[in-house]
Formats: structure tokens, C-alpha cells, sequence
């Protein structure tokens, strides 16, 4: 019974967790976007305002709405009159948000025969091209402050409101900051070095939130507290924190992301990383309630009711004349200093791993080697590679270059013949590439005189709630969570990290969750063509297979902290390196080499390409999954043969907690 509720639990979480992340960022459009307009009445404006998303905002004159678009009030404006009109654009509230409304009144305005300009308004910086840097930095403060809280409750035993535990759990968001300013931003340099003083303070903000709240719902509901921390900040609280953009979100999610801090720690982050400070009142606020009540209840129960029911206590005493019991040793000092010293210590490897692995991959994504294909010469393709990196394939006609692209073997494809140019792009291949390579192309056709049309094309469209190919990388997420989550919580369950069935559990776990998934995520969510659902759904049983039956191998070897090697292997390491919506293309050398030899990389191409192109090029990926599968399962048996099994002490409440936020991407 304890085995069956225990994975019962893993199920509950990852259909959650799916839900929850997918249905907040599968389908980012304009949803009341604050958006300014001065001048006289433009009919591109209300062109575009009809079909697009967006709550307009009139201000008396051009610099009255420069000047609330450079506060980052605004995610564009529009000034109409005179002989051109300005289309105004902010791509630091939102990178998706800009290429949604730029074509959108350029080709208004193109109709109507509207002379319109581009203005950029805090232009995107190198180390950031798509915006991507705030919402990564909120991964390690987030987590960080999480698991400082679970670690330091479980070296002091489950004391949780300890009165010391407020301002150690204060000081390591202090150190953690300052590490994760100084990777992020010296190291890496995702951020100029004047932001480090001005980001520190909101780095500790947010990570001191997190863990003070954290500690004080562990105060008030025990170990419960500590799952529900996990529900609430990082399943229920991460996917609408509005990384590329709150008014993307849809409008109940944008609501809800309201109430948690991960919402109010991107928006404080992007101003003062963007706007110099502007409109940072309401997150500051939000962030401080949460640490303050954090304090106020750590207090109550570390020293306030305790001294209240000393004093009620003796007066008893005293009046009864009664004599105290023996003093009990109290624990050693050194030991719990030790603890929790060791504890704090791994948090911070932990939180230095997230800050550097997931930035180093996706702050700065930029294509190397992007597989494209030609058909006939034009003076077009030796200006494009000028600006982007491509591997050329010469292909006789466009319909063997359509070949290609069904076959996942290119991002896309110029075709010239008798004076044309035609850019065909793949937005089912990726979510960046179709316009980076339109504005590449478009650049080196006006540089060399030449038209040129872009043409989209896909052997399967993507499906109408997935417009830029998210999902897949989405519902990856839960799925590897699962994995190692149903094998930790069997090694709690039954104390021991493996045993004669433990296989058989563990499949048997992977094929119900798989189907659990795949029905979420197709039918509830739409996330992808019904047609996909049979095919989806024993790939999806297979990832969560191979990632469970990894971690009981490393538990197995390593007790306990198999999960956290796990967590390394998989999420740390495997999924900065999968590639994802962007494609493997986009990712620096090392994570684009590291990658196929992890599960991550390999299940997001099988699951991508099986949805969208029909199984093509997924031959090496399922090859490696099942390598990784057969391996697992044979040193599991043979272990299990060879090596005594040594009871583990694992609380499921615990593990439970432990294993569900750390795979989260909020």
C-alpha cells in the first residue's frame, strides 16, 4: 500500500506540474497588452488593436509616450501624423511580444500605405538577445532559496522554527546572491558589470523570501509544509512568473502568478536590469511580505509561544510544589553547527550549478552551423552568411528540399529560380531559427537588391494552442521529474533502493504516467494533433523509464544522494543541452556536444520529431534511449544479485519534496 500511494503522489505532481506549465506558456500572445498611442486616430492602429490583444493608452505628444515606454510602463506605442508614422517597440518587457506586434503594424501599415519607422526603445544587449537572462536568473534564486530552507530543517531535525533559523536562513540568501551576481554577471557575463550592486539587493530579496516562507509553512504544518512549498512556489507559483512576458500569459494565469513570488521577482529583476528601477514598488512589497511573515512565524514558534508556555508551565509547577523531571541533554552544538553548515554548503553548490549551467546554455542564443538548403544560386545567401552561421546543402529542386525539411535534415531553405527568391522557414523545427533567418535574409536581399518572399511551410502544422513549438520542450520537463521522483519515492516507500521488483515497479509506474501526460497535455490541452496520441504516448513511458531506472541505479550505488546525481546528470546538465524549442543549433560548443550522450537530448528529439515530421531523424535518438534503458536494467540486476541491500531512512514526505522543484524551469 505504501508503495502504491507513494507513486500515486509522483503521479499527482507530474500531471500537475504539466498542466500547470503547459497550459501558462503554450499559447503566449497579446492579452490586454499595455500598449501607448499619441497623434491623431491611426486606422493601423485600430487595424491591428481589432486582431491583436492590446489595451491602448493615449498620451498628449511623442515624448509623453517615449518617456513611459523607457519606463517600462509600455510594451510598444505607436505616434501617428506628419509625413511617417513611429512604431515603437520595448524588447526587454518582452522579446515574443516585439515579434508578435512589429510585423503585425508593419504589414498594417504596408495595406494602408502607411509610411511607418522602427524605433527601439532599451534595445537588447548582446549577452541577451532574446531576453532570456531575467527568467534564468530567477531559476537559481528560486530554487536556491528553496532548498535552503528544506536543508536546514533537515539538519536541525525538523525544527523549523528554531529562533537562530530566520537569520541563518537570511544570511545564506546574502551569500547565495552575491555568488549568483558574480557567476551570472562577471562570469558569464549574461549582464554588464554596472548591474551588480544594483541586482545584488534584489537577489537577496527574492531568495530570502523564498526560504523565510518556506520555513514558516514548515512551522506551522511540520514536513507537509515542505511539499507544499514546492506546489505552491514552484508547480502552481513558477509557470506564470512571465519570463517572456506577464501580458502573454493568459489573463487567470497572469492572475494567479500575482499572489507568489517568482511573478514579482521577474518583474523586480527586469527593472532594474532594464528600466533603472522604474515601477519596482509593487514587487518589493510582495517579496517583503513574504520574508517578513517568514520572520514573524519563525519567531512565534521559535520564541515567542515557547517562552509563553515556559512561563505557564513553572507558574503550574510552582503552585502544584511539584519537582521538575531530570534534565534532558540537549543536542550538541557542534553537531547541528556541522549539519548545517554541510547542508547550506551543498544549497550553494547546487544554486552555483543552476546559475551557471542553465545561463551558460540560453542567455545568449546564437546559431552555429544551422543547417539550411539551397536550390539555384543568388547573391542573397553569401550576404546572409555574413551575419548568421550556416551549413549549406545544395539541393536539385524545391521539392527535394521540402523532402529535406519532412525529414527533419534542415531549418529551411532558399529556392531562387528565373529571379525570385523564396526563404522557406520551419516553425515546427523551431520556435527562433524562422525569424532569425527571415531577418538575416530579408537584411542581405535589400543589401544586394533583390526581393525575396518568406514562405512558411511544415510537414505537420504546429497545433493551434502551440503556436511556436513549446510544448514538447514543456511536457519534457515533468516527465524527466517523474523518472527520478518515482524512484526516490519508492526508495522511500520501501527503505530500500532497490529490490527483486523494483524494475517491474518502476515500468509499470513509467507506462501509466506516460499515459497520464499524454492525455493531459493532447486532449485536455491541445498541445498537439490527437492524431500524435499513440505514438506520444510509450515514447513518453520510455523517457520516464530510463530516467527512473538511472536514478535506482545511482541510489543503488549511492544511497540518497543518487537523487541529487541524478538531478545533475539529467536536469543540470541533460536539459541545457537538449536543444529545445530553439533547436540544438542554438546552443554554444559544449552543450551542443555534451548533448547526445544524455537522456534529455535524446527524448526531446524523439518526442519532437514522432509529433511533427512523422518519426524522421529520430533512428540515433531512440537508439541511445534504449542503450541508456538495457544498461540501467542490467547493473540494477546485477546489483541487486551482487550487493547487500542496507535499509535507507528516507521520509516519503520529505523526498517528495525534495524531488519535485528541483526539475522546475519557471
Amino acid at each position: 500500500m505504501k508503495i502504491v500511494i507513494s507513486l500515486g503522489v509522483v503521479l499527482v505532481a507530474q500531471a500537475l506540474f504539466a498542466l500547470c506549465l503547459v497550459s501558462a506558456q503554450q499559447l503566449l500572445v497579446p492579452r490586454n497588452m499595455p500598449f501607448g498611442v499619441a497623434g491623431p486616430p491611426s486606422p493601423v492602429v485600430a487595424a491591428v488593436a481589432s486582431r491583436t490583444g492590446l489595451t491602448l493608452s493615449e498620451y498628449p505628444n511623442a515624448s509623453a509616450v517615449t518617456n513611459a515606454a523607457d519606463r517600462g510602463e509600455l510594451y510598444g506605442a505607436y505616434i501617428s501624423g506628419g509625413s511617417t508614422d513611429t512604431l515603437i517597440v520595448v524588447p526587454p518587457k518582452s522579446f515574443f511580444a516585439q515579434t508578435e506586434l512589429e510585423p503585425a503594424f508593419l504589414d498594417a501599415a504596408h495595406k494602408l500605405n502607411r509610411p511607418v519607422t522602427v524605433q527601439t526603445v532599451k534595445p537588447l544587449p548582446a549577452s541577451d538577445p532574446v531576453a532570456a537572462v531575467t527568467s534564468l536568473l530567477l531559476l537559481p534564486l528560486l530554487i536556491g532559496g528553496y532548498l535552503a530552507a528544506v536543508l536546514v530543517f533537515k539538519a536541525a531535525h525538523g525544527v523549523a522554527a528554531a529562533p537562530w533559523r530566520a537569520a541563518i536562513l537570511a544570511g545564506y540568501a546574502l551569500v547565495a546572491a552575491v555568488l549568483t551576481d558574480l557567476i551570472a554577471g562577471l562570469g558569464i557575463g549574461a549582464y554588464s558589470s554596472s548591474h551588480f550592486w544594483p541586482l545584488l539587493p534584489c537577489f537577496w530579496l527574492v531568495t530570502s523570501a523564498v526560504a523565510l516562507a518556506a520555513a514558516a509553512l514548515q512551522a506551522l504544518v511540520g514536513k507537509v509544509g515542505t511539499l507544499l512549498v514546492a506546489v505552491l512556489f514552484i508547480v502552481v507559483g513558477g509557470p506564470p512568473a512571465g519570463g517572456l512576458g506577464t501580458y502573454l500569459l493568459p489573463v487567470y494565469w497572469r492572475n494567479i502568478g500575482v499572489i507568489f513570488p517568482p511573478q514579482s521577482a521577474i518583474t523586480l529583476i527586469n527593472r532594474v536590469l532594464y528600466f533603472g528601477g522604474n515601477g519596482i514598488t509593487t514587487p518589493m512589497i510582495v517579496l517583503f511580505l513574504y520574508a517578513f511573515a517568514g520572520v514573524a512565524v519563525i519567531a512565534w514558534f521559535g520564541r515567542i509561544r515557547p517562552a509563553r508556555t515556559a512561563v505557564g508551565a513553572g507558574s503550574a509547577q510552582a503552585d502544584a510544589k511539584t519537582p521538575t523531571g531530570p534534565a534532558t541533554n540537549p543536542p550538541s552544538r557542534r553537531g547541528a553547527v556541522i549539519g548545517m553548515l554541510v547542508a547550506l554548503g551543498i544549497c550553494a553548490v547546487m544554486q552555483c550549478l543552476f546559475a551557471t549551467t542553465y545561463m551558460d546554455a540560453e542567455h545568449a542564443p546564437k546559431a552555429s552551423n544551422l543547417p539550411i538548403g539551397v536550390v539555384g544560386t543568388s547573391p542573397i545567401l553569401a550576404e546572409a552568411e555574413k551575419a548568421i552561421s550556416l551549413k549549406v546543402t545544395q539541393y536539385p529542386s524545391e521539392s527535394a528540399v521540402k523532402t529535406a525539411i519532412d525529414q527533419a535534415r534542415i531549418f529551411g531553405a532558399l529556392v531562387s529560380s528565373g529571379g525570385t527568391n523564396t526563404l522557406i522557414v520551419v516553425p515546427s523545427m523551431s520556435d527562433l531559427a524562422p525569424l532569425d533567418l527571415a531577418v538575416r535574409f530579408e537584411a542581405a536581399a535589400r543589401a544586394t537588391g533583390q526581393t525575396l518572399t518568406v514562405q512558411q511551410y511544415a510537414p505537420l502544422p504546429l497545433a493551434a494552442k502551440d503556436p511556436f513549438g513549446l510544448v514538447q520542450g514543456l511536457m519534457l520537463v515533468p516527465l524527466l521529474i517523474g523518472g527520478y521522483m518515482s524512484s526516490t519515492l519508492l526508495m522511500a516507500a520501501t527503505g530500500k533502493a532497490a529490490g527483486r521488483w523494483r524494475a517491474a515497479q518502476l515500468a509499470g509506474f513509467a507506462v501509466v504516467s506516460g499515459l497520464v501526460i499524454d492525455l493531459v497535455v493532447c486532449y485536455w490541452l491541445q498541445g498537439f494533433p490527437s492524431s500524435r496520441f499513440w505514438i506520444t504516448w510509450p515514447i513518453c513511458s520510455l523517457i520516464v523509464t530510463v530516467v527512473a531506472f538511472v536514478a535506482a541505479v545511482l541510489q543503488k550505488l549511492l544511497g540518497p544522494i543518487g537523487t541529487l546525481v541524478t538531478v545533475i546528470v539529467v536536469i543540470l546538465l541533460g536539459n541545457p543541452s537538449s536543444g529545445g524549442a530553439s533547436g540544438v543549433p542554438y546552443l554554444p560548443t559544449f552543450w551542443r556536444d555534451l548533448g547526445p550522450y544524455l537522456p534529455p537530448r535524446n527524448a526531446y528529439i524523439l518526442l519532437h520529431h514522432s509529433i511533427y515530421f512523422d518519426g524522421h531523424g529520430t533512428s540515433e535518438a531512440l537508439t541511445n534511449l534504449l542503450i541508456y534503458l538495457g544498461a540501467a536494467a542490467l547493473v540494477l540486476i546485477v546489483l541487486d544479485l551482487r550487493r547487500p541491500e542496507a535499509a535507507v531512512p528516507t521520509d516519503a514526505t520529505e523526498a517528495a519534496a525534495m524531488a519535485v522543484p528541483i526539475g522546475a524551469s519557471p
